[in-house]
């Protein structure tokens, strides 16, 4: 199972991310429990994931973190716990 790729993140995708922080205005601590998961280097599946916090949906494919959600969103792919 491959890990979330934290280097060498294609621009578009950066660029998607940050747009997504921007316009959905989560709260700094939503960003400090997901930056203290990512620290642990957990496994992911090489499909479509998402991983959910109190007030936040961080969805990935594969290595790559893909998009943002609000919890009233409905995510795709397999959760991880």
């Amino acid at each position: 199972m491959p890990k979330i790729c934290r280097e060498n993140v294609p621009e578009a995708v950066l660029r998607h991310l940050y747009l997504r922080l921007k316009q959905r205005q989560f709260e700094v601590d939503q960003l400090v429990m997901f930056a203290g998961w990512l620290d642990q280097g957990v496994d992911v599946p090489e499909g479509k994931w998402f991983k959910r916090f109190p007030g936040i949906i961080v969805c990935g494919e594969g290595e790559l973190v893909t998009t943002f959600l609000l919890p009233s969103q409905l995510p795709m792919g397999k959760e991880i716990t």
